[in-house]
């Protein structure tokens, strides 16, 4: 029965049909039924209501794809303006969802019901149950497509709803599809606690509590095969899973779920028995081949699973075969010919052909066909730039970019194996170019397309941040939340959203932007650097180093050691007497850091530029030594920033394309909240305040001025914008965020400023600092003003010290007005810094001079560089006009 199938009558219907009740006469109800239904028909082509319901149940009646566009053509001719009209409508696209989703077309089926939410939601109406027919699978489909922003929206939205209403039914649905949500979202420990938790304390069925047993298997599966799990957790998995089972298996309706539960058993046991793996199997499949009707989705997932484990019998023909019917289930056009792969243009946003094409090309590797592998694996990614394109929100993009990182290095690995096999370097260049795409892929994707907003994507986009906003800072307050005003907050968001996809539609681009190996090439040598990018993978790390036109790949395990020396050598940083505590066990940790990452030793080249990826974002490579001692003075030690000038940049996209300034003439907006008399006074911050003073003209906000406000008002008619004050990475519940005098912003509240400086300069904490994305970096401060249209940063990386801050940036400005380039700049202040007689050697621990960090070009500002190259041609033009003179006075002397 599709969603919605029974019509809702309106008052007439509902009155004659009770009139007809009345008779008791037989001969008098059936005169009066025949009455009736002349009477009802002859309406039902004068009413619009009326037509719009016969359209609809006429499609009901026969669905196939001649009818389904029939309907859609005639929906085009309706034009409902009164309620029962509208009612209709939500009638109409909620059936034609329903058919949509039957037969694969998800995208249709998500505008379809969007579309019946929005009719429904924008004029209030009612006498439908809009939960049950649209809200559950919409925010399944949005679940399925990855838009998991949307999916939790709108599950929480139909969850508040069913609380209101008392439907124990739709609040059950709505933790079960919540569970979901966080569980593919690597939320697991949130799904297992909300399972948990709805098990033990709510009055479910046993069947409910069947299906909520196997959900909450498949999360302690999912801990399991990711290792993070605990040694229990595999126990723990297989009971549910048996639990599951012995509830489900005596309720005939619950066929389908019972052979998910089989087959999650399967899952369990994949790696450890395969005996026991296929024994689980075969009873998921006598379930499943009972049912009727499959969706063909399901029957898809059904032969994948039976493929995965026909590979891991490593039977490749059998599992080659299933694969086969894994497309032709999908794929109407797909045919059993000699290429296996699928054509490009035939596939569409599906995970399951991800998961399948992942497969075909594990099947490829086993065959010792690795060129056949990278073509099954590029039209995976093809996929994903189409599920990318179906994304309104930033976190829904960047988890999807987490699950193609995951296949890219496969790939990168899959290119070395090729280039160590072949010797040509294109391979190298191509594994360089593939995990290149991985990096800020979502803050570069939305840079480009806020070129092409319009104002009314601008206005939209801003009150999307601030219902988050709004959300965020609620949900903060845990048990004192508000859950009606969090409620309203999301319903805002859902109209927004729906409003954002309708205005995007309109003007479709595609902004992805192609690196060009020849053009990185060509600006490394203008800037006369290198270039050390790294992948940060599950296996290994990746290190790309490109010189003089060439580029090389090396690898470091990260099986066990990699990561943990990492992190060891990170948490000397996060206390100012750790480094100083022991500073040969740092000299002899920063040393061996150097030689593990792949660094390169002395050069000819001064310039280095790092990509990093992953936890390497948070390190400051300028501390690394080069060569190990036995001195305990700072300034002594052979620092990697004594090799190299050394910059950072979030991709080598972002360096190639570096725009030049935007403003000729430095002029500075300071943001100085200083916070006299509180425990957040920064006393120093006055003397930072002066320093640049001294050197630049601008405006200056200090103390109460320092308001959010006046920043947004002043900041994008400065060159430079310097903002001393505190800041924080956050956590798990709190988003990194800065302080101005008046309030605390977070970093997704900077993403809608409209600016275009030559530099930020974030002299506060943990600026760079935020929830780490691998390839897309921290959620910070600094990320935040990216958004916002700065190009060249210079930020910290942990908690900073007053008074050496300041210091620093009296270094570093006196060096731009000296006519040094930012990156220059940055690299001689720490040098200053420690050459400076004035400053302590416990004050020249790398901890305080190497919290900063520059992300941008290399390049100076044309006015600055002009200006003091004006100054020197000048001062050379008058020196040789004064010596011409006094040579010719000379002459004229010996003359005479």
């Amino acid at each position: 029965m599709a969603f919605g199938s029974f019509r809702v009558f309106n008052t007439k219907d509902t009155n004659a049909f009770l009139c007809l009740l009345c008779f008791n006469n037989p001969m008098q109800k059936l005169f009066f039924l025949l009455l009736f239904t002349q009477f009802t028909f002859s309406q039902s082509t004068s009413t619009l209501e009326e037509k719009i319901y016969v359209a609809t149940e006429t499609f009901q009646a026969n669905q196939n794809q001649e009818s389904l566009q029939k309907l859609i053509a005639q929906e085009k001719t309706f034009y409902p303006k009164t309620k029962p009209e509208l009612l209709a409508l939500v009638f109409l696209n909620c059936n034609k969802a329903y058919y949509q989703k039957q037969i694969g077309a998800t995208q249709n089926a998500i505008k379809s019901y969007e579309k019946a939410w929005q009719v429904y939601q924008k004029n209030k109406l009612s006498g439908y149950d809009i939960i049950e027919y649209c809200l559950k699978p919409l925010g399944n489909l949005y679940t399925i497509i990855g838009d998991y922003d949307n999916a939790e929206n709108t599950i929480k939205q139909y969850f508040y709803l069913a609380n209101i209403q008392k439907s124990s039914s739709h609040k059950y649905a709505a933790i079960l599809n919540l569970s979901n949500v966080y569980q593919t979202t690597g939320k697991i420990d949130e799904a297992i606690d909300l399972l948990e938790k709805t098990i033990k304390t709510e009055k479910i069925s046993t069947t409910q509590k069947g299906i909520l047993y196997t959900n909450l298997g498949n999360n302690y599966l999912i801990k399991q095969q990711n290792l993070i799990t605990e040694k229990n957790d595999f126990e723990t998995a297989e009971n549910a899973f048996l639990t599951s089972i012995n509830l489900l298996k005596s309720d005939k309706s619950q066929t389908e779920s019972l052979s998910k539960a089989y087959r999650n058993l399967s899952k369990l046991h994949l790696d450890s028995n395969l005996n026991l793996a296929n024994s689980y199997f075969e009873k998921a499949k006598i379930e499943f081949n009972t049912l009727q009707n499959i969706e063909p989705r399901k029957k898809a997932q059904f032969f994948l699973e039976e493929a995965i484990l026909l590979f891991k019998k490593e039977k490749l023909v059998e599992a080659t075969h299933k694969i086969r019917e894994v497309f032709a289930t999908l794929i109407p056009s797909y045919t059993n010919s000699k290429t296996i792969l699928p054509n490009t243009n035939s596939l569409y946003a599906e995970t399951t052909l991800l998961d399948v094409l992942d497969l075909q090309a594990a099947v490829f590797l086993k065959q010792n066909q690795p060129k056949k592998a990278l073509e099954s694996y590029q039209l995976c990614f093809y996929i994903e730039s189409l599920f990318q394109q179906l994304l309104v929100y930033e976190n829904s993009k960047i988890i999807t970019q987490i699950r193609n990182r995951n296949r890219t290095e496969k790939c990168i690995e899959v290119y070395n194996s090729l280039y160590q096999k072949e010797k040509n370097t294109t391979y190298l260049e191509s594994a360089f170019l593939l995990q290149e795409k991985t990096k800020s892929a979502v803050l570069q994707s939305y840079i480009q397309n806020k070129k092409t907003f319009s104002n009314e994507v601008k206005r939209i986009h801003q009150q999307l941040q601030n219902w988050n906003t709004i959300i965020i800072k609620e949900q903060q307050k845990l048990d004192y939340a508000d859950i009606s005003k969090i409620n309203e907050a999301i319903k805002k968001q859902n109209e927004l959203m729906l409003l954002l996809k309708s205005e995007t539609s309109k003007n479709t681009i595609n902004s992805e932007s192609e690196l060009k190996i020849d053009d990185l090439y060509s600006k490394l040598e203008n800037d006369n650097a290198i270039m050390v990018e790294y992948f940060f993978g599950y296996e290994k790390i990746y290190v790309f180093t490109i010189e003089n036109k060439k580029i090389k790949l090396e690898t470091i395990s990260n099986k066990d050691t990699a990561t943990p020396k990492i992190v060891q050598f990170l948490d000397y940083f996060s206390d100012a007497q750790k480094i100083t505590n022991d500073v040969l066990k740092f000299n002899y940790y920063a040393f061996s850091l150097y030689e593990m990452l792949k660094l390169p030793k002395k050069s000819n080249v001064k310039n280095l530029i790092i990509i990093p990826d992953g936890v390497l974002s948070f390190l400051p490579f300028e501390t690394l030594i080069t060569k190990e001692t036995k001195t305990t003075n700072f300034s002594k030690m052979h620092y990697l920033l004594k090799i190299f000038k050394i910059g950072y940049n979030n991709s080598a996209t972002f360096y190639v394309n570096s725009i030049p300034f935007a403003k000729t003439k430095e002029m500075v907006l300071g943001v100085f909240p200083v916070f006299e008399n509180s425990s957040l006074e920064l006393t120093f911050s006055k003397k930072e305040l002066v320093s640049i003073q001294k050197n630049f003209n601008g405006k200056y906000l200090d103390k109460q001025n320092a308001t959010f406000a006046n920043f947004t008002a002043n900041a994008s008619s400065y060159s430079i914008l310097h903002l001393s004050t505190h800041a924080s990475s956050g956590d798990i519940m709190e988003p990194a965020s800065i302080m101005f005098f008046d309030k605390k912003i977070m970093y997704s509240e900077l993403y809608n400023l409209n600016i275009k400086p030559n530099l930020v300069v974030l002299s506060a904490c943990e600026t760079g600092l935020g929830k780490l994305y691998k390839a897309e970096g921290a959620m910070s401060i600094a990320r935040g003003f990216q958004f916002a249209g700065a190009q060249n940063l210079l930020f910290s990386l942990w908690k900073v010290n007053d008074y050496t801050t300041s210091v620093f940036m009296n270094n570093f400005y006196k060096n731009i007005k000296n006519g040094k380039s930012y990156f220059d700049a940055n690299h001689q202040a720490k040098l200053d810094f420690l050459n400076n007689l004035t400053i302590s050697n416990a004050k020249k621990s790398p901890y305080y001079w190497s919290a900063f960090v520059y992300y941008g070009t290399m390049e100076s500002n044309d006015s600055t560089t002009n200006y003091w190259v004006w100054i020197s041609i000048v001062g050379s033009i008058v020196v040789l006009v004064l010596l011409f003179l006094l040579f010719r006075r000379k002459l004229s002397f010996k003359k005479s």
